[in-house]
């Protein structure tokens, strides 16, 4: 279920940007470097609940090497960002050095869709993982400020990779913080979150809280590698 304070989006299964996107089975989903490991988790659970998923890729052929792993999983492809960026609603997975100039050379493509931002602006060092100054204050609000004519939304930025990709884990848990200025397109994702089986999706303010949101992972890899495990975020006290 979509988990919605009183001052948080309404809940259902809302159309957002002017009607374009509603989360129903086969929606066509793109994942913009999708062959990494959070791209390849999401898109392995996005697929078994019964979306359509284009992964893309700076590489087309490593794309379409990485979709054809998941030919039984379901309705799978691989292809350029840019063939990702042509679906209905789009997820954003790439590595933060490489965020602003692919979302820039993407705008048109991501005019008047959902755009789901995932993507952790992260450093590590001796000392372990720390959080880098975003200038914009945070990667979502990099991706707004980059995609006007979109609606991002910051979300699954806690949710294990290694969880997401396991296919014997039959249910992944924990809670998917969702971050946005849209109240449609914030319930959108919210409901896409719950398509994770186990995992719910919880409204967690504007986009200028997207910061510590992000800032937070940094915290789970400490705890991760100390207690070798793949913790997640579980908000407490809702219904």
């Amino acid at each position: 279920m979509m988990t919605t304070p009183t001052d948080s989006p309404d809940a259902g299964h809302a159309t957002a940007v002017g009607g374009v996107v509603t989360i129903e089975p086969m929606t066509l989903i793109g994942i913009l470097g999708g062959t990494g490991p959070q791209g390849r988790g999401l898109t392995r659970r996005f697929a078994a609940a019964g979306h359509a998923v284009v992964i893309g890729s700076r590489d087309p052929a490593r794309a379409e090497q990485v979709a054809a792993a998941y030919a039984e999983v379901g309705d799978v492809s691989g292809g350029s960002n840019r063939d990702a960026a042509a679906a209905d609603l789009v997820v954003v997975t790439v590595p933060y050095e490489g965020h602003a100039e692919l979302l820039g050379s993407l705008v048109e493509e991501l005019a008047d869709k959902i755009v789901v931002d995932c993507v952790n602006p992260l450093g590590f060092d001796r000392q372990g993982p720390y959080a880098l100054t975003v200038p914009a204050g945070s990667a979502a609000q990099e991706a707004a400020a980059l995609l006007p004519r979109s609606q991002v939304v910051g979300a699954f930025h806690h949710v294990s990779a290694v969880r997401l990709d396991d296919p014997d884990l039959d249910t992944i848990g924990g809670d998917v913080l969702v971050l946005g200025e849209d109240r449609d397109a914030v319930a959108v994702v919210c409901d896409l979150a719950t398509t994770i089986p186990g995992a719910r999706g919880i409204y967690a303010g504007r986009l200028r809280l997207a910061g510590p949101v992000e800032a937070l992972t940094a915290n789970l890899i400490a705890i991760n590698r100390r207690y070798q495990a793949h913790a997640g975020i579980a908000v407490t006290d809702l219904p």
